[in-house]
Parts: structure tokens; C-alpha cells; sequence
């Protein structure tokens, strides 16, 4: 058939790995557009033989690529990346037999981000299969935070998508050394974060008029968050993270509190943020308003923005706003950026385009 686009030789190869979810489909979306990398084949164990458009009706056109019942290490041979968009527990059981076979791995599950076997088993409720890959194997696959580091990588972590959102609207303090003691977080979520598989939570009629929370004090992200955040600077950080399921099919709002010595200049905080992200590509700070999801929907950016309060007991409260779309920069988008870091590649590459208004 006739391509809407010109086929041109591309200097890399990919393949995904569990294709058929909202995941694969953006990791997809994004690859058949990429001028650099080549999408040969998407293996799942769903939907084999049929065409990629038969479950994500967007790329009607747009390929010929069909799912693949392929093994993992059948669909990394020759490939320089693989892009692992399967569930969390699966990805782990998956990843050992692509060690192998030289290919680059990212992951978008949370099976190689945290570096602790029994933290993995507290919040994912199984026993690692690989735990000796989870110190130092896989890099966490946050660019503002970990970019020279995924540059060099074989394989990355990508974040999850509250962690990416959280982090962000954090980091400055982190790096600075202000962020100590609790803190809370609101983050509200749209319900693709969930999966493509259909379940209570997700039910259109439950959720369409409804917000609720899940896993208050609990949720699987917070062990990430801490551990990211201590590495950026803020040792001995708690975190106090409520999420709520929210009217939406994408998109993430997060609201974090922040207690900062009272010391510090206001002029000197707002600084920070802005010397943090002046030359990040994928994060902006809004100029005459506060982040808001429509903004970012559909795109990889995340936006950031933070409100100065009163001071209490010697700290001052900052409260922290990020957004950004789960999907994207919360989850295939970032899992791009870093593929194309660890390829030698432009990280912007397939990730600009600015989404649609409204």
C-alpha cells in the first residue's frame, strides 16, 4: 500500500514488545514517525496476525506491520532498542532473555526501577525473578535528572507516570538541598493510567461524573519518588501521596507540599526553578498562569509551577503544581526521549509537536 509519508534508510532499528496496549500504542504512534529509528516489528501476545490498526484505530494506514507471537529474544535479534511496553511482573519475566542478544532495552513497566528486591515485593506483590538487575543494571530513565547517565545506558528504567510528575515538581528543591521532612502530595489521574484492560475503576458511567481515591499512603510510585529524590539531593525525605481517579482519559495534576527553612529568600526559590528547567526541552513553567493539563494533553511536555505561602514554625510553605499527560511524558514519550539519548540521537526527536487547543 501507499504511505502517507516517504520511506527513507534509517540508521537504527526497534522493535516493541507488547504492542497492544495504550503504552504500545503511543511508543508505535511515535516510532513509525521517527526519521532516525525503523520499527520492524511489534510482538504481543494478543491480537496476533492482525494488523496494528485493528486495536489502535489511529494508525489505520499508516503501516503494514501486523502483531507478532513472537519470544522476546526472537523479537530483539538485529535490533538496536527494544521497547517494553508490557505490564508490571510481566516485564521481568520477559527482559532476561533479551540480555543476550546486545539489543538496548527500555522499559516502561516498574519491574528495574527500584534497586530494592523486598521494597519490589512490598509495593508489586511478587518476588523479583531477577533481582540481581535491579542495582545499577538499569538506569532511571529521567532525562531532566539522569541525562549523561542514560546517554551511556544498555538499558533504562522509564519512570512511572505520578513518579515523572512528582519528581519534577520537586527536583529544584531536591538539588538545592531544601527539600527535608514530609511531604504531601495530591496527584490527580486520568483513567488511561490504568491500562487498556476494562475494570471497575475505568467503567465510563463510575467515572465520567465521579472522583475518588485509591491506595491512599500506598500507591506502588511512592518508593520510586523517595528513592529518585534522595538521589537528587534530600536524604531522609518522606512522602505522604494520596492519588485520585479523576474524569479524564488522560492526564496527570499533582499538587505537593513542601516545607522550606524560612531562610531562604522567596526570590531565591523561584530562582531555582527556573535555572532548573531554562534549558529543558520537555519542561516549561508557565508565565502568567499555573500548569493545567489541557495544555500538556497529547504531548510530552510536563509544566511546572509553584505558589509561595506563609511561614509556620520557621519553614515556609511552597506549594509545587506539575502536569503532564501519563501517557507521554508520564510513560512512552519519555520511555522516546531516552531511546533516543542512548542512540546518540536529538531527545526532541518525535516529541515536539505541541498537542491541540482545546
Amino acid at each position: 500500500m501507499e504511505l502517507p509519508f516517504p520511506i527513507m534508510a534509517k540508521r537504527f532499528k526497534a522493535a516493541v514488545i507488547g504492542g497492544s496496549g495504550y503504552g504500545g500504542a503511543e511508543l508505535i504512534r511515535r516510532l513509525l514517525r521517527h526519521p532516525e529509528v525503523e520499527l520492524v516489528r511489534v510482538a504481543s501476545v494478543d491480537y496476533v496476525g492482525e494488523p496494528l490498526s485493528a486495536v489502535h484505530p489511529n494508525l489505520e494506514g499508516q503501516t503494514d506491520l501486523r502483531f507478532e507471537g513472537i519470544a522476546p529474544e526472537d523479537a530483539a535479534k538485529g535490533m538496536d532498542v527494544v521497547l517494553l511496553g508490557l505490564p508490571h511482573k510481566v516485564s521481568a519475566q520477559k527482559a532476561p532473555s533479551i540480555f543476550g542478544t546486545g539489543s538496548r532495552i527500555v522499559d516502561l513497566s516498574g519491574d528495574f526501577r527500584l534497586r530494592d528486591a523486598s521494597t519490589y515485593k512490598r509495593y508489586y506483590g511478587a518476588d523479583h525473578p531477577c533481582p540481581d538487575k535491579l542495582d545499577g543494571v538499569f538506569v532511571y530513565g529521567l532525562p531532566e535528572l539522569n541525562r549523561d547517565r542514560i546517554r551511556a545506558a544498555k538499558y533504562v528504567a522509564s519512570p512511572g507516570c505520578f513518579a515523572t510528575t512528582i519528581e519534577l515538581a520537586l527536583l529544584p528543591l531536591a538539588r538545592a538541598g531544601l527539600l527535608k521532612g514530609p511531604v504531601e502530595v495530591i496527584g490527580i489521574t486520568g483513567s488511561s493510567g490504568s491500562g487498556i484492560a476494562p475494570q471497575a475503576g475505568t467503567h465510563h458511567p463510575a467515572r465520567s461524573n465521579n472522583l475518588k481515591t485509591y491506595k491512599p499512603l500506598d500507591h506502588q510510585h511512592i518508593p520510586e519518588i523517595v528513592q529518585t529524590l534522595e538521589n537528587a539531593g534530600a536524604p531522609g525525605i518522606t512522602l505522604r501521596f494520596v492519588p485520585v481517579s479523576a474524569p479524564l482519559s488522560r492526564g496527570i495534576f499533582a499538587t505537593a507540599f513542601a516545607h522550606v527553612d524560612a531562610s531562604v529568600p522567596e526570590a531565591r526559590i523561584t530562582e531555582l526553578y527556573k535555572e532548573a528547567y531554562a534549558n529543558e526541552p520537555f519542561v516549561r513553567i508557565p508565565a502568567k498562569r499555573l500548569p493545567e493539563v489541557v495544555a500538556v494533553k497529547g504531548t510530552n511536555y510536563t509544566e511546572v509551577g509553584i505558589t509561595l505561602g506563609d511561614v509556620c514554625d520557621g519553614k515556609r510553605l511552597v506549594a509545587c503544581f506539575s502536569a503532564l499527560d501519563n501517557l507521554i511524558k508520564g510513560g512512552a514519550g519519555q520511555g522516546i526521549q531516552s531511546m533516543n539519548l542512548m542512540l546518540g540521537l536529538d531527545e526532541r526527536l518525535t516529541l515536539e509537536d505541541p498537542g491541540g487547543w482545546p
